[in-house]
């Protein structure tokens, strides 16, 4: 099934939709949320990507970031892709957007207004194997050690979204 993503202009009017992976290739803006889960130490939840993602595949990033689709809210979108991706259900609260364009290689860009949820959640998860390999819980010092070390293993779009959250908070 095609997916299509929300193309907009940088105040986030609607400008028409397009199939995903073409917007990714042509690097167009377009409606995006990204999900921050951390637990009841503060770590916060990453997910590696499934290996048959069609790009940044095995790469570590944020618990849950995709697209809403046309007519969906951005809540509503964020709450369904943890759902598909997590197996879980959580509240989620909005804290802040931003645009950014990231190189994810193989000629292809995100692009995306951006935004962020931040939720808390401790207990198991039904992972959807087809875009998840795995999650784990990781301290925010530990994180910026491991993207310090090993950058080549996280996803582009994640280490510029983290240097905003950042500096939101």
């Amino acid at each position: 099934m095609e997916e299509f993503v929300v193309l907009v202009n940088p105040e986030d009017k609607v400008l028409g939709l397009m199939e995903k992976q073409q917007a990714h290739i042509n690097g167009l803006l377009h409606r995006a949320f990204s999900v921050f889960l951390f637990n009841d130490k503060g770590e916060m939840l990453l997910q590696k990507r499934a290996s048959e993602k069609y790009h940044s595949p095995n790469q570590w990033t944020n618990a849950v970031c995709s697209h809403p689709r046309n007519g969906e809210t951005y809540l509503d979108g964020a709450k369904r892709r943890v759902k598909e991706e997590l197996g879980i259900e959580v509240d989620l609260s909005e804290k802040f957007h931003f645009i950014y364009k990231a190189d994810v290689g193989g000629n292809l860009w995100e692009h995306e207004l951006d935004h962020v949820f931040t939720g808390f959640y401790n207990a198991d998860f039904a992972l959807n194997k087809e875009e998840v390999e795995e999650v784990r819980y990781i301290s925010m010092e530990d994180l910026d050690k491991e993207i310090a070390e090993k950058p080549e293993t996280f996803t582009e779009w994640f280490k510029i979204i983290l240097e905003e959250y950042k500096h939101h908070f």
